[in-house]
């Protein structure tokens, strides 16, 4: 069975459970806190970034959350995430990186920063400006989602993919970490309450992150 190295709180862990979870792959989760520097976990990823995936049996270990979702995608049929015609398999990969790399870094990235890491490692005060910011920035990307959801049934098209897996998993961090404001976000409001309703989705509703409590509407369905 697969192992997957990560800890609660990491949107690209987060990404590829999502995919293995629905494509029926099943897994067992490591808990692996990157900021602890392991010399064994740094064997399996010099780079030192969850998720990392190792089956030992196999003897193989994935890195990279693209390109663990690409391995899947290419070894197992069941579930296709990267889907539809040329064009439509260009657009999944445009909207995978712009959450994976914009979304994370501009709203991700920071409030993991101030509300996890200075709370649980530096032991520092979160830098309110920042965090402000950081919401702000979700605004516009929760804007940009609302307009692709006036125009398509899902994210990059008319069947779920990749795209909104990424997404869901980025949004799902930072609501966790108070960083969403939905007002006025109906249309993405809506399109997550149909991913926190799904099978695959509901185990990281349920985890937790030591010290660090979500906001009362996190698990629900419907908030």
């Amino acid at each position: 069975m697969w192992r997957i190295y990560q800890f609660p709180l990491c949107p690209f862990s987060r990404k590829v459970r999502l995919l293995l979870s629905e494509k029926g792959v099943p897994y067992e989760l490591w808990r692996e806190n990157p900021w602890d520097d392991s010399e064994e976990f740094g064997h399996l990823n010099p780079a030192g970034r969850t998720p990392v995936l190792h089956d030992p049996d196999k003897k193989i270990t994935l890195c990279d959350s693209r390109a663990i979702c690409e391995y899947f995608e290419e070894t197992i049929e069941q579930a296709p995430m990267i889907n539809g015609t040329v064009a439509g398999r260009a657009e999944i990969r445009r909207l995978v990186a712009l959450f994976d790399e914009n979304f994370f870094g501009d709203v991700t990235s920071p409030l993991l920063q101030e509300r996890m890491m200075k709370r649980l490692v530096t032991r520092q005060p979160p830098d309110s400006q920042r965090l402000r910011t950081a919401m702000k920035m979700a605004h516009g990307h929760l804007d940009y989602m609302d307009f692709l959801i006036d125009n398509r049934p899902w994210l990059a098209g008319s069947r779920m993919s990749l795209a909104d897996l990424a997404a869901a998993a980025q949004i799902s961090v930072a609501d966790y970490l108070g960083g969403i404001d939905w007002t006025g976000h109906d249309q993405t409001r809506g399109w997550y309450s149909i991913f926190k309703s799904r099978p695959s989705f509901r185990p990281l509703l349920s985890e937790r992150m030591e010290v660090i409590q979500p906001p009362s509407h996190y698990s629900d369905v419907d908030g």
